[in-house]
Order: C-alpha cells, then structure tokens, then sequence
C-alpha cells in the first residue's frame, strides 16, 4: 500500500524500520530559523533525516524580486533527493511540529518533480510524542539513490496566470493566509497589506483542529464546497504569503478528492514586488 496524501502516526510506526521507507523531519519556526533544526539534533524519529525550509526547501531570495521562499530550481532538488536516497518506490514520509505547514512544502514538491509515493504524517512531531512513540539522538546514514524528475509544470502557475485569473469566472483564486492578514489587518510579514483581487479566504489553519491534526473528512468538504463547490481542484490556484502555507491547502484538497490544485509559488510577497498589480483591501 502506498500513501499519496496523509499517513496516521500508527501506520507510520508500523512501517518505521521497512527499507523501502524514508522519513523526513521539517520542522521550522518562521520567528526561529535555527530551532527546528535544534530540536532534530535533540530528538527525532528514528531514521529521520531533516530538511530545512529555507536552505533546502528553497532558493536564495532576490529583494524586489522574488517572493520570501523561491522554489529551488529542479537540478537542485534532483541531486538533494538523490543524496537523501529517494529512489523510485521509495515512500516517504514528512512531518513537521503538528500542522504539518513546513512538511506539506515537502509533499508538494516531490509531487511537482513526479514522485507520489509521499505522506505528512498527520499530527507530527507533537503527536508522536504525545503517544511515547520512539525517537532518537542518531544521525542517519543517507544510501544515494538516482531520483528521476517527471515535473508536472501544470501544476506551477505564474504571475501572469493569476492576473488571467482574477478576470475569469471559471478559476477560483484562494488565499491560505490568516484571515486577518487577508483583510489586510495584522500583517507582520510582509510590507504591504491586502489580498490579490478576487481571492477568496481559506485559511491554511482551519485545515486542522486545535490538537494538529486534520479536521474530519466531513467538515474539510462542507468548507471547501463552499469555496470551491464541485469544481475540479485543477480550476484552483491557491497562494499565501511565500508559498509554503498555500500546499498545506494543496494537499488538503487532493487528500478531500478535489485533485491537485495548483500553486502560485512566489505568492503575496512576490505580487508586491510590483506596484503596478493591484491589491484588494477588505476590512469587515
């Protein structure tokens, strides 16, 4: 059986010793950049290797240029997960601190270079401990494996297709930011506020409960219906504030059934790099 979208802490358990699985811990702080890794060198699942967000999960940002977390470019990654030992068949398993915000930026990406045998571990880090399940001081050995890309360039979108968007009716533009920084209130990342044009609300934080984990089947349908009604997941494009947060939001609507949206990667913080693009302020 392989696992596409989600995986329960209990399965990954089952599987933690099986050759043909890797786990990957990503957890991150926005407010801490060294934390996550610091907390890996403490403890960690067994097997475990880390992936940081801003050094492996991304490129090096451009001021005015790019957004805050550029996608790294395809070469890059290849070699990255070839060293890590993704070879074909391999399933991987990601996790994060609980909401599994860092470790969906994972799940996204080998998805977009074609690998689908990948899982965030749903409640992560918080709740494998909070079940006594083993850890570890260990470092891992990597076994370098050939990872073969198969990018899936549909599923990338770029600033042009957003602006194409905003003017039709068949796509449906979301924002996976709080709902207060969409308003245009309380942002604290980045230095203009508002929301693209046309964008609806969906925050990435209203995927889960107050435990980490994943809401129920039933009640991440009734609000996406909402959002999106019975279209197809592909007349999504879904965006935050550097694209991170915004594949939590891409991974919950493969795991509903939707199918795979797609993500503007450079997100508010690269619309803003423009004066030129419009911005949407909603205050209610």
């Amino acid at each position: 059986m392989s696992y596409k979208t989600l995986i329960s802490t209990g399965d990954a358990h089952k599987n933690l010793n099986h050759r043909q699985w890797l786990f990957i811990d990503c957890r991150y702080y926005l407010e801490n950049p060294v934390q996550g890794q610091y907390e890996y060198s403490l403890s960690h699942l067994p097997g475990a290797l880390y992936a940081d967000l801003a050094n492996d999960l991304s490129s090096p940002v451009e001021p005015g240029v790019t957004g805050r977390h550029p996608l790294p470019d395809v070469e890059k990654l290849c070699k990255l997960f070839s060293k890590w030992g993704i070879g074909e068949g391999v399933q991987v398993v990601v996790y994060d601190q609980g909401p599994g915000m860092v470790a969906a930026r994972l799940w996204w990406m080998l998805h977009w270079l074609g690998h689908d045998k990948v899982a965030v571990m749903d409640g992560g880090w918080n709740k494998w401990r909070a079940e006594a399940k083993p850890v570890t001081t260990e470092m891992p050995i990597t076994t370098l494996q050939p990872f073969k890309a198969k990018v899936h360039r549909e599923l990338v979108v770029d600033v042009e297709d957003v602006m194409a968007g905003i003017n039709n009716g068949n796509i449906k533009l979301l924002d996976a930011r709080a709902a207060d920084r969409y308003r245009g209130q309380n942002e604290t990342l980045d230095p203009i506020a508002g929301h693209i044009p046309g964008a609806l609300s969906a925050p990435f934080g209203n995927n889960v409960g107050a435990d980490g984990c994943f809401r129920s089947a039933p009640e991440l349908h009734e609000l996406y219906n909402t959002l999106i009604g019975e279209s197809n997941a592909s007349n999504a494009i879904v965006y935050c504030g550097s694209g991170v947060t915004a594949a939590h939001t891409i991974l919950t609507l493969m795991h509903l059934g939707f199918g795979m949206a797609r993500l503007y990667p450079g997100s508010w913080s690269h619309w803003i790099t423009d004066k030129r693009r419009p911005i949407e302020l909603s205050r209610n």
